[in-house]
C-alpha cells in the first residue's frame, strides 16, 4: 500500500441534484444525453434473445471459458446456465456452469499488473495503491453468497403475465441468471480503513476495468455503481477467488466485489479504483439504469434497487418428460435477498393443490436452499409444476409480480410446463 498524487485527470462525477433539474456531466455525458437515456429506460421494448435459436450457440462474443449448449444459453454478450444442469453441482455453483453477465467483453488482466486505486474527499489524505499481493496479505474472509442479475426471470413478465402491458425490455433471462459460490477475499472496510477513510465519507464508487459501454451512442464510461457506507463497511467483500481458486476472468479476475443480496449489478467485476466521495454520487447504473419506472412508480423511477427479491426453480428442461404413473423425485432451489429461505412449496396440479418440500440444506442469508419432492405423475398429456418459497422474513413468492418497465426483481411463481408420456 503506498500514497499516490491525484491525478490531474481524474474521473469527472455527476452531483446529486434534484431529479427534475439534472446534472451538467457524469462520467462525461452530457445533460441531455443521461435525460435520453432516463426516457429509453422508462419505454418498454421487445426483450432481447426472447426466443433462443434450436440448437443455441456454443460461445459468445468476449466471453473466455467454453459455454457447451447443454450448460448455456447463449444471450447476446451473456450466457445463463441452464437450471437443469445444476441438479448435480451441489450447494456451490462450480465456474464452468456459473453465469455471465457481461456489458462489453471479457478483459485479460495480469494479477502482476493489477492495481486498486482508492481515492476521494471521503479519504483523510492522499489516495493509496494496493497490489494484488499486498491485497492477498490483508486478513482474508470467505463467504458463501449468491450473484444474481437484478433482470434474472425478465422474460416472465411476457410469456406469463403477457397481458397488455407486460412488455419489458433487456436481455431476456429465464431463471438461470444466478449462480452461488464460495467467495474469498478482503473485507471492503478494511481497505477503506486502511485508506483513511473518514466520518465525512457517505459513498463508495467501484469502477470495473472492463471497456468503457457504448449505449444508444451514448458513452457511458466504465461500470460503476455507488454503494452506501454502511453497506460498504458492513458485509462487502473484496473476492479474488471462487471456489477455492482464484477468480477465473469472466468473473472477475483478479478482484471483484461481492455485495451480498444485492442486485448483481453491485457486484462490480474487475474492480480497478474506488472513489470515496463526501457527497452522494450517481452514475448511468443507478439512475436511468437499476431504478424501477412504468406505472405507480415516480417519473423519476424508484430509488436505486438494492436487495434481491424471493425465487424458486426446477431444476428440469423446459418441456421435460416423465414417463406416467412412476415415481419421480423433482428437485430445485429456493432463494431470496431479504432473509433466509424458511419453508417450500410445490403443486403438481397447477396451484389446487401445494404441499411441503424437502429441504437439503440449513437455509442462510444470502444463499439458496436445495429441495426435493416425490411425484407420481398420472395421466398422460401436458401437467404445469409450481415451486414457491416462504422467508423467514414472512414473504411468500406472489401470484402475479408488479410490472416494471425494464423487467427487474420479477419474483412470481412460476409456471414450468411438462409433459407426462
Amino acid at each position: 500500500m503506498r500514497s499516490v498524487p491525484p491525478s490531474e485527470a481524474s474521473y469527472d462525477r455527476m452531483r446529486l441534484r434534484q431529479w427534475a433539474r439534472g446534472a451538467a456531466r457524469s462520467a462525461g455525458i452530457e445533460r441531455r444525453d443521461l435525460l435520453r437515456l432516463v426516457a429509453a429506460a422508462s419505454v418498454a421494448a421487445p426483450l432481447a434473445g426472447l426466443a433462443p435459436p434450436a440448437h443455441a450457440a456454443s460461445a459468445a462474443p468476449g466471453i473466455v471459458k467454453p459455454l457447451p449448449p447443454d450448460v448455456f444459453t447463449v444471450r447476446g454478450t451473456n450466457a445463463e446456465t441452464n437450471f437443469a444442469a445444476l441438479r448435480t453441482t451441489g450447494l456451490l455453483t462450480p465456474a464452468e456452469r456459473f453465469f455471465v453477465r457481461n456489458h462489453t467483453v471479457t478483459p485479460r488482466i495480469e494479477a502482476a499488473d493489477w492495481r486498486l486505486r482508492v481515492w476521494g474527499d471521503g479519504l483523510g489524505g492522499p489516495a493509496v495503491e494496493f497490489t494484488y499481493d499486498e491485497l492477498r496479505a490483508l486478513p482474508s474472509v470467505t463467504r458463501t453468497a449468491f450473484v444474481e442479475c437484478a433482470g434474472n426471470a425478465r422474460s416472465y413478465y411476457t410469456t406469463q403475465q403477457g397481458q397488455q402491458g407486460q412488455q419489458v425490455s433487456g436481455t431476456a433471462w429465464t431463471l438461470g441468471a444466478i449462480g452461488t459460490a464460495r467467495w474469498r477475499g478482503v473485507r471492503l472496510g478494511d481497505v477503506l480503513h486502511r485508506a483513511g477513510i473518514t466520518r465525512h465519507a457517505v459513498d463508495v464508487l467501484p469502477r470495473g476495468l472492463d471497456d468503457e459501454v457504448v449505449s444508444d451512442g451514448i458513452n457511458l464510461g466504465h461500470v460503476r455503481r455507488p454503494l452506501p457506507v454502511a453497506k460498504a463497511l458492513d458485509d462487502v467483500l473484496l473476492a479474488y477467488e471462487m471456489n477455492g481458486e482464484p477468480l477465473p476472468p469472466d468473473h472477475g479476475h483478479p478482484v471483484r466485489l461481492i455485495v451480498p443480496s444485492w442486485v448483481g449489478i453491485a457486484n462490480i467485476k474487475w474492480v480497478g479504483d474506488i472513489e470515496v466521495s463526501a457527497r452522494p454520487l450517481v452514475s448511468p447504473w443507478n439512475t436511468g439504469l437499476y431504478r424501477l419506472f412504468g406505472p405507480g412508480y415516480p417519473a423519476e423511477g424508484s430509488a436505486p434497487l438494492t436487495r434481491q427479491t424471493l425465487k424458486s426453480a426446477f431444476e428440469l428442461a423446459p418441456d421435460a418428460e416423465f414417463p406416467a404413473r412412476r415415481r419421480q423425485v423433482l428437485t430445485g432451489r429456493s432463494w431470496s435477498g431479504g432473509a433466509p429461505v424458511r419453508t417450500v412449496e410445490i403443486s403438481t396440479d397447477g396451484g389446487t393443490r401445494w404441499r411441503r418440500a424437502r429441504l437439503h440444506d440449513e437455509p442462510r442469508r444470502g444463499s439458496w436452499v436445495r429441495w426435493s419432492a416425490d411425484w407420481v405423475p398420472g395421466a398422460r398429456g401436458p401437467a404445469v409444476l409450481l415451486a414457491r418459497a416462504t422467508d423467514r422474513s414472512g414473504r411468500v413468492q406472489p401470484d402475479v409480480a408488479v410490472h416494471n418497465a425494464q423487467g427487474y426483481l420479477f419474483d412470481a411463481v412460476v409456471r414450468h410446463e411438462v409433459r407426462v408420456v
